[in-house]
């Protein structure tokens, strides 16, 4: 038969300058190993091992019954936008109007339309590190430049207002952070907010994108959001979603509170992109958003006790720096101490060679940290049963223990 080569052409240089996601990539490699038949444990995607709620699922069924099938307008449908208007209200102390409310296909999208929308090429994006592996890239799409703060697990993770204020230049745009925070499960106090408030304020046009999105894994109580403190509110896209707290990352539902000048501008964006969010999942995201929170308890407390187990289990292998994050289902152990290692000649000389190696040889898939602004630490997701994270901790502490 034929041989036939397919031609290659060459892409864009935006796409030669985009990095493909850490946490996909390492994903993608632990099922290829999985279909080949080995028995991979993956800690690697930040996804609940839970099942959608019932009474949410009720509701896209009551939706396709009612054939609310059709396309939505841009920034929502309007009930459901009133329903995060209360929502925000009720758990967050924020008064967003409907018409200030975007949703979106998934959270990443709501920060990407805001990023899109504000920052132009050479300015500066100010990311407390480690973050979220897509904010560099997203801000880089626009043109923008990532500016790096970091933080140490020996500080939980989290930055002072000194090193804030020393990250502004007037070429300053925005300031982007998560909390609780993906990858450190880090969230910063009222207090702690108060305190950033002050310094962003003292710069004209200094924005703020807090992503909210793990606000209910919380295991030290509500969540601040920083639009909440006075006069953050008209500097302030405040950021959330259904995917984490209630267990639907397929029904790829987020969404944004903003002055309205910044909600037209990211609701001009998605038109030119992918247009309104799924009209079924809309009507399951005003259930969700509408519930007591008190329907996720069960989730958030077998968060905090696996939280509790992988803590104790990571404190016992040597040379891990670990911290006890406040939130989300995330712990990011310093490994360096590993580093200059090596088995069977290969040398360990940072967390992606540590990362693969403990994929190779011990059939687990962590994230290194670099995608997230740390070299030294890697990402561990427990949103895994206790027998699971239990097998997990192990095989890592075996492959930890085979470095010489």
């Amino acid at each position: 038969m034929e041989q036939t080569s397919e031609k290659t052409g060459k892409v864009s240089a935006l796409l030669e300058n985009l990095t493909e996601s850490a946490t996909l990539a390492m994903a993608r490699m632990g099922r290829e190993l999985a279909q080949k038949g080995f028995d991979v444990v993956s800690l690697s995607l930040g996804e609940p091992d839970f099942n959608t709620p019932e009474f949410i699922k009720e509701a896209a069924r009551q939706a396709l019954d009612k054939n609310i099938t059709h396309y939505p307008p841009v920034n929502g449908f309007l009930e459901v936008r009133q329903a995060i208007s209360k929502k925000f209200l009720r758990d967050n102390d924020l008064r967003y109007s409907a018409d200030q409310i975007v949703i979106s296909t998934g959270a990443k999208q709501s920060i990407a339309n805001a990023i899109l929308a504000l920052v132009n090429p050479g300015d500066e994006v100010i990311m407390p590190s480690p973050y979220w592996v897509s904010y560099a890239e997203l801000v880089k799409i626009a043109g923008g430049i990532p500016v790096e703060v970091l933080a140490k697990v020996e500080n939980d993770f989290k930055i002072t207002p000194i090193q804030l204020r020393e990250a502004i230049t007037p070429r300053s745009k925005l300031v982007i952070y998560s909390s609780p925070s993906n990858p450190t499960g880090t969230a910063y106090s009222r207090s702690e907010l108060e305190d950033f408030a002050s310094v962003i304020k003292e710069k004209e046009e200094l924005y703020v994108i807090s992503d909210e999105i793990y606000e209910l894994i919380n295991f030290n109580g509500k969540t601040a959001s920083i639009a909440a403190i006075e006069g953050m509110a008209d500097r302030t896209i405040t950021v959330n979603g259904v995917s984490k707290a209630f267990a639907m990352t397929g029904w790829r539902i987020g969404y944004i509170g903003a002055p309205k000048w910044i909600a037209d501008a990211c609701s001009k964006m998605q038109g030119q992109i992918t247009s309104g969010a799924n009209s079924i999942a809309q009507m399951a995201t005003k259930a969700a958003v509408e519930a007591d929170t008190s329907v996720v308890d069960f989730m958030v407390e077998t968060f905090r006790k696996r939280r509790d187990l992988v803590y104790h289990l990571l404190k016992e292998i040597p040379g891990i720096k670990v911290n006890l994050p406040d939130g989300a289902f995330y712990f990011f152990p310093d490994v360096s101490a590993y580093f200059g290692k090596q088995f069977n000649g290969q040398i360990i000389s940072s967390a992606s060679d540590l990362s693969m190696y403990l994929l190779k040889t011990q059939l687990v898939a962590v994230v290194a940290g670099e995608a997230f602004g740390d070299e030294n630490c890697i990402r561990i997701s427990y949103a895994a049963s206790e027998e699971v994270l239990r097998e997990a901790i192990a095989r890592i502490a075996k492959g930890l223990n085979e470095l010489k």
